[in-house]
């Protein structure tokens, strides 16, 4: 993969974040699923949440992205506190995501999905309709840009890797204005090649300016792409550290549970 180009800074501190969420606290009835967490992303950079299963990162990034409302804390966008009412008011704001199962319709072409629900017309009134053929211009050139080509514009969705499908997401995304882009474990199932793929994507979006937030369970995917690392466990914030900071090994331990997996490794005689 090329070195990033210097459009984000490797300091941290040299740059003003974009998103902040500040002390976020989830309450499920009597479960607590985050217990004050905070986080923040910046322009040009990709910062990744990592964390075992169970640790809280599917409830943070849906409390990021107004799919919950934190039960205490706070969410600033581009400085300004923000009251995130549904995913839609964190699209129109430059938040997007992109989910596990992509929202995609395998039959349907590459252009209706990438398009869908926000299809340019041409005409007016009555004789109002689809452009096709601006939509597949659109559509092949910004796939194009992502390093994907299509054999056709009405290809169906389905018959591209999961990796491609991924692309797909990410470029639609782009394409729509997100300053933001939230990824949930966006190589969790996929091959060895396709994962070289969607990390090239990330690092081509991190160099236009785009905050990248990465979720993973991966420590050598993300450290693949990321700027900075922060990990979730049990609903607590264990650390951040920006890249060359921590070890691959010291980041897995974090993961992994630290101290609780070393006396669990010295009680089975070091199996584990």
């Amino acid at each position: 993969m090329e070195q990033a180009t210097a459009i984000h800074s490797g300091d941290p501190a040299t740059t003003k974040p974009i998103l902040e969420m500040r002390g976020i606290k989830k309450h499920f009835g009597n479960v607590i699923a985050l217990a004050g967490v905070s986080f923040d992303i910046r322009p040009g950079e990709c910062h990744c949440l990592l964390g075992d299963n169970g640790a809280g990162k599917s409830t943070f990034i849906k409390t990021m992205s107004g799919v919950h409302k934190p039960t205490e804390g706070e969410i600033l966008f581009e400085d300004r506190p923000m009251n995130f009412a549904s995913p839609r008011d964190a699209m129109e704001a430059g938040i997007a995501t992109v989910f596990q199962d992509l929202a995609m319709i395998p039959l349907m072409s590459v252009t209706r999905n990438f398009f869908m629900g926000r299809e340019p017309t041409k005409g007016a009134g009555p004789f109002k309709r689809f452009d096709v053929k601006h939509a597949n211009e659109v559509c092949i050139e910004e796939m194009r840009k992502m390093g994907i080509n299509l054999r056709g514009p009405d290809q169906a969705v389905g018959t591209l890797s999961g990796g491609e499908r991924q692309t797909v997401a990410i470029a639609r995304a782009v394409y729509f204005g997100a300053k933001v882009l939230i990824l949930d474990e966006p190589t969790s199932a996929l091959g060895v090649r396709q994962t070289s793929n969607v990390l090239a994507t990330i690092d081509k979006v991190r160099r236009q300016g785009i905050g990248v937030v990465f979720i993973s369970h991966n420590v050598r995917h993300a450290l693949a792409v990321g700027d900075r690392f922060t990990v979730l466990n049990r609903g607590k914030t264990l650390g951040t550290a920006g890249k060359g900071e921590i070890t691959p090994n010291a980041l897995q331990d974090l993961m992994a549970g630290g101290q609780e997996m070393a006396q669990l490794e010295g009680s089975l005689g070091g199996t584990v």
